[in-house]
């Protein structure tokens, strides 16, 4: 199944994208897509509800991120070997994890705030995790039965407050916006192998990163177990799993984002992202 939020900001309606490109509405069977809802007995429930019983909503509205009430955003740094390359990095031994304030967390399709002061503020698409039912010490054998799903995250960066200024990289990845998260949750059955996906982003449309999870130095099962022996997992949390090269700050020579300019970016099967570049 497809899962979406679809609405205002703060008055999103759960709904699912049906096999005829229609959102339908799922809020009279559940109050958002967060919690309980996202283990395997809620997915079961929802995929027993006859779509055409559903109401439509409209085409023309706002997707929301597809999770609602996240309560942790824990993010994967250098975790693409041809990623690590561009940036001159070393591959770390084990996951190198930090967090993102889940108020960084908008729509795919919302607007991405430069934040004041900003003077490198780059892109990164990111295959998204969403976890299922609560994880604690699992194994990497049992990981996969505690992911509820998959979507499309673009982890925005402002690499100067990430790497010039002192502190961790959590300051250069939490400003509003920064963390658009859909526009789908792709129920972990419709995909056979989140480690062969072909992912991408443009910036007006020059494609910048053409990459695959294939090159994840730690796939899904490595890191949702790693994670889970150092922090318990709840039903939505959502783990960015790292990105592919082709960052702004890759290039040669590097390039960041500006007001005005428009990214688009996807990932095969989980559906794409396009924000325009505004200025907080």
């Amino acid at each position: 199944m497809k899962l979406l939020r679809v609405g205002p900001l703060g008055h999103e309606k759960p709904a699912i994208y049906d096999r005829n490109g229609l959102y339908r509405d799922l809020s009279a069977h559940i109050k958002d897509l967060s919690g309980d809802v996202l283990n395997d007995e809620g997915i079961a429930k929802l995929r027993n509800i006859e779509e055409e019983s559903l109401p439509i909503l409209d085409a023309n509205s706002r997707i929301g991120a597809c999770v609602g009430h996240v309560g942790k955003f824990i993010c994967i740094g250098l975790n693409y070997s041809d990623h690590a390359a561009e940036t001159g990095m070393t591959l770390p031994d084990e996951p190198i994890l930090f967090f993102k304030a889940t108020s960084a967390i908008c729509g795919p399709n919302d607007d991405v705030l430069i934040p004041r002061n900003s003077t490198k503020t780059d892109w990164e698409v990111e295959l998204g995790i969403v976890i299922g039912k609560e994880a604690r010490y699992v194994s990497e054998d049992a990981a996969i039965d505690y992911v509820a799903g998959y979507c499309v995250i673009n982890d925005v960066s402002e690499r100067s407050f990430q790497l010039e200024r002192s502190g961790q990289w959590v300051k250069g990845k939490s400003a509003d916006t920064f963390g658009p998260i859909g526009p789908w949750l792709v129920t972990r059955d419709e995909l056979a192998d989140p480690q062969n996906l072909k992912m991408w982003l443009e910036v007006d449309g020059h494609r910048y990163q053409d990459g695959s999870t294939k090159t994840m130095v730690f796939g899904v099962r490595q890191l949702v177990s790693h994670i889970s022996q150092f922090m318990s997992l709840q039903a939505g949390d959502v783990i960015s799993t790292g990105t592919p090269p082709g960052v702004g700050m890759g290039q040669n020579p590097q390039t960041y984002l500006r007001e005005g300019q428009l990214m688009s970016l996807g990932i095969e099967g989980l559906g794409e992202q396009e924000q325009k570049v505004g200025q907080a």
